[in-house]
Formats: structure tokens, C-alpha cells, sequence
């Protein structure tokens, strides 16, 4: 498959958005690509096999690629299961799929793949002048990207991606779901405090979501009925250079 062309929706008002941005803190863009890019970025990761399941025991990440995941015994599923949950419910936690793109661009380029053909657009000057006036964020100079994938039994606790030496200025989340239900779980919560919900968001095909850095949120869990996976590329439009 040829790599997909991305192209940014001429038809979006960066002021307007921007006067949003401004008032709530966070945005919601629908239509954010025009043509097939979309499409052809979640055919990519659906057919995918270099997904890693990602988790963490405290501050500590551990990953299971495809092979791994399916050498676990159902009594290791059920111990992992028990220890995940028993560690989110007071703390922070989370347990997704993710494939990620490397930071450095001349990486990208050396790999053809949609997601890296994702991360480049976002980090062109192009968007990045866009994302610029949309976020009142001057100084960002290019954007991370990871693949991410929810299925049954995935959620990512409340947090605010405050981390300094990363200079991370807005998250994103580019939605790559279609046809998803509230009732499946899976929604972006943003938090007022720690009781208190501002606002969730159905996952939304071809739609982005930016928020400023730091702001409380979550993704919700995903409940044993969804009928599909939640997939959507994140990640943080960043100050400095690439690591």
C-alpha cells in the first residue's frame, strides 16, 4: 500500500477554534484531515502486528508484544487482571495497546509507514503554524505520536501529563474510531477536581482533541461488550527539538 498523504482541512477557521481554546482550555476538531488519509492510517493499524500491550507497576512500564500476550496461561491473565485493577483504584494506572513512532524526523522518514507519515504531517510547518494559532502555544516545534488501541478491559486513570523536562505544551488525541457507543466505555473525562467531571468525549472518527498541559483526565474503561477497538493516534505538541 502506498503511503497515505495527509492533508489538513482547508475549510477549518484556526481563529474561531482558537477563541474556544481559549475560553474552555480544550478543543474539539471534527473533519481535522480531508481525502483518504484517515482511512488509510486505520487500515494500517488494524492490520497491524507489531502492537505491544503497555502497563505500569508504579513507575515502572512493562510491555507484552503480540508473542508474549498470547504465551500467558489464563491464570497469568487473572494475576495480571488482579493486579492491575487492585493498583487503579487508587492510584495512577493504565493498560492499552500502543505502537510508537520514534521522535527524531530523519527516523520517520526511514520508515514509510502511515504513522510515521502521521507524526511527520503533524510535526510540519504547516500544521504546526495551524496548531499554533488554534493553542495560543507560540513556541511548539513538533509533535510525539503514538498508536494507541483499547480493547475490553483497557482504561488509562486520571492524570494531568505535566512533565517538565519533556516541555510539553498541549495534548492531542486524533481519533481513528467509528461508530463507537458511550455505553462502551472509552471516553476522553476531563476532571474538574478530583470528584468532579467537566466533560467526557465519544470517540469520533477523523476528529482531534487538543487540551492544554497540565489538565486532569482520563480515559474511561472499556467495557467486556464493546464491539470493537478504540484506536486513535497521541501524543504532546512539544518546545525544544526531538531527543
Amino acid at each position: 500500500m502506498a503511503a497515505p498523504r495527509f492533508r489538513l482541512n482547508q475549510a477549518l477557521d484556526p481563529e474561531k477554534l482558537a477563541r474556544t481554546f481559549r475560553e474552555r482550555g480544550r478543543l474539539h476538531i471534527p473533519d481535522f484531515l480531508e481525502g483518504a488519509g484517515a482511512e488509510q492510517l486505520l487500515a494500517e493499524l488494524e492490520a497491524s502486528e507489531v502492537w505491544k500491550l503497555i502497563m505500569n507497576q508504579g513507575d515502572k512500564v512493562v510491555e507484552f508484544d503480540r508473542r508474549a500476550q498470547a504465551g500467558l496461561s489464563p491464570e497469568q491473565k487473572m494475576r495480571m487482571n488482579a493486579v492491575v485493577f487492585a493498583a487503579a483504584q487508587n492510584g495512577f494506572q493504565y493498560r492499552y495497546e500502543t505502537i510508537k513512532a520514534p521522535h527524531a524526523d530523519a527516523e520517520r522518514a526511514a520508515d514509510p509507514s502511515a504513522l510515521n507519515g502521521f507524526a511527520r504531517f503533524l510535526s510540519s510547518e504547516e500544521v504546526l503554524a495551524f496548531l499554533r494559532i488554534v493553542t495560543g502555544a507560540e513556541d511548539i516545534s513538533f509533535a510525539d505520536a503514538q498508536a494507541t488501541a483499547y480493547d475490553p478491559g483497557h482504561f488509562l486513570t486520571s492524570h494531568d501529563d505535566l512533565a517538565p523536562k519533556q516541555m510539553r505544551r498541549v495534548a492531542y488525541v486524533f481519533n481513528l474510531t467509528k461508530m463507537w457507543n458511550v455505553e462502551w466505555g472509552g471516553l476522553l473525562t476531563f476532571h474538574d477536581d478530583g470528584s468532579k467531571v467537566a466533560a467526557s468525549l465519544i470517540p469520533a472518527f477523523n476528529a482531534l482533541n487538543l487540551f492544554a498541559v497540565p489538565q486532569l483526565h482520563s480515559v474511561s474503561f472499556v467495557t467486556p461488550f464493546a464491539a470493537r477497538r478504540r484506536y486513535s493516534v497521541t501524543g504532546w505538541l512539544r518546545t525544544g527539538t526531538p531527543p
